[in-house]
């Protein structure tokens, strides 16, 4: 890096470190003139005890829209539709959002295996510890199995499971091992340009996760772009998903 692009970098961070300094002391003072403002009209004798020394300040949250993670809010409501359609008697989730899986539990009975157990506690769900690697489930026993947004991390040590650059096929080797004749899988994963953020995650060509389950039909394909204000494409294109930087890819795939 030259010398002269060294320096205008440092200044442009000089100044951003400066405009966020500022932003963060009128939020404070704006902070602060609001609790007054909030104690004086709550009175001398308040309906909850309002202490100064209690303040938890929020000052980041007063956007235009309500932010949200576009990946995991329409990839698990797309699977919960997927689930509602397919109406099994027990779903099996692999290491999914426990959002998904706690939610679903309401209206199905619902197993729920991850790598790291959770100490989930309720009705309808039952919480236990799997690798994906070789699951200890019968070959062809399972009728409705979702894994998403997991098999792009197995091999590459993010959540303790061992280095293994194969880690992501024998995984979906497992899960099509397990699924069972007329079976449904819902996998997702990210897609784009196909690449590994070690040790974060890898991202997927469409067609490298369709030849990965080369025996599975695929029953239907839905993407969450880079443009989250496209919400969920059903039916994308292979060449959309392929266009992304990191999509996220929505497969539901049948076993014959």
């Amino acid at each position: 890096m030259s010398g002269r692009l060294h320096a205008v970098l440092r200044r442009f961070a000089i100044a951003r470190a400066a405009r966020d300094l500022i932003r963060r002391q009128r939020g404070r003072i704006a902070f602060r003139r609001e609790f007054v403002a909030f104690a004086r009209l709550a009175g001398a004798t308040p309906r909850f005890p309002l202490r100064w020394g209690e303040r938890q300040p929020r000052l980041d949250d007063r956007t235009k829209a309500t932010p949200f993670d576009a990946h995991y809010v329409y990839h698990t409501a797309w699977a919960a539709r997927c689930v509602a359609a397919i109406a099994p008697e027990v779903h099996v989730d692999i290491s999914s959002s426990l959002h998904f899986c706690t939610i679903v539990s309401a209206f199905m009975p619902v197993r729920f295996y991850d790598y790291r157990p959770a100490a989930l506690r309720l009705s309808g769900l039952a919480s236990g510890q799997a690798d994906l690697s070789c699951l200890r489930l019968a070959t062809g026993s399972v009728a409705s199995l979702s894994c998403m947004h997991v098999v792009e991390h197995v091999g590459l040590g993010r959540y303790g499971d061992p280095i293994d650059p194969e880690g992501d096929l024998k995984a979906m080797a497992e899960l099509e091992r397990v699924l069972a004749p007329r079976g449904s899988l819902l996998f997702v994963v990210p897609v784009g340009r196909p690449r590994i953020v070690f040790n974060a995650h890898r991202i997927y060509a469409y067609r490298q996760v369709c030849d990965a389950f080369a025996t599975l039909r695929l029953r239907r394909f839905a993407l969450v772009g880079d443009d989250p204000e496209a919400g969920l494409i059903e039916d994308a294109p292979e060449a959309l998903a392929d266009a992304q930087a990191y999509g996220c890819g929505c497969f539901w795939f049948e076993k014959p």
